[in-house]
């Protein structure tokens, strides 16, 4: 039997671009069905992490230069090319409620890459409607339908009951990863921890 693996992620994180871009990478050479659950991580920032707007407002000096640092080099690590965006942080909103579309149409890997690209690598806004729509476009799925579908009521309350559902569960952003339901593991560099932890439960039967 597969292992359950909850992926918790709103694409305005560049953390999370680098975990889905690993996890990826990883996940076919492991046992686990991927349970994809879109948040909206401001949403968990305003209810369980508020400390995150100050440290934005005001960083350490110190801190920041490496942070940057940090970045840079697990972008190199992963391959991937990372910017900084003119608009952050971004309304993405709409982009994530996109997802539960995106979903229902066995897209939800390709629009999530698309919308990653879009705003860690060539500065698109992806707040804006019609950079969704490109992204959609450029899943295979139909972009009209896909931001009709974002602002359904729907759309807005499965992304909610997400975005609750993780804060219930203990989660305070993005991303965060759950196995088998209850072993919680949060951030990027936390994905080996992941990984053993699947195989652990395979050694164990």
């Amino acid at each position: 039997m597969k292992t359950g693996l909850e992926f918790f992620f709103d694409c305005s994180s560049p953390w999370t671009y680098l975990a889905f871009v690993r996890l990826l990478e990883r996940a076919p050479h492991l046992p686990v069905d991927l349970i994809w659950k879109p948040i909206l991580v401001g949403g968990v920032f305003n209810k369980v992490n508020s400390d995150v707007y100050s440290q934005r407002a005001n960083p350490n000096p110190v801190k920041a230069i490496y942070y940057k640092k940090d970045l840079a080099d697990w972008a190199r690590l992963a391959g991937v090319k990372l910017i900084a965006p003119t608009v952050f942080p971004v309304r993405s909103v709409t982009a994530m409620r996109g997802c539960f579309y995106a979903l229902a149409h066995d897209r939800m890997i390709p629009y999530a890459k698309a919308l990653f690209e879009a705003y860690w690598e060539q500065d698109l806004d992806i707040g804006q409607n019609h950079i969704i729509a490109a992204c959609a476009t450029k899943a295979g799925l139909d972009a009209e339908a896909c931001l009709e579908a974002a602002a359904s009521p729907e759309a807005k309350a499965s992304l909610l009951a997400n975005t609750e559902e993780l804060i219930a569960r203990g989660g305070f952003g993005s991303p965060t990863y759950f196995v088998n339901h209850d072993d919680m593991y949060f951030g990027n560099d936390r994905l080996e921890l992941v990984e053993a932890a699947i195989r652990r439960l395979v050694r164990e039967g």
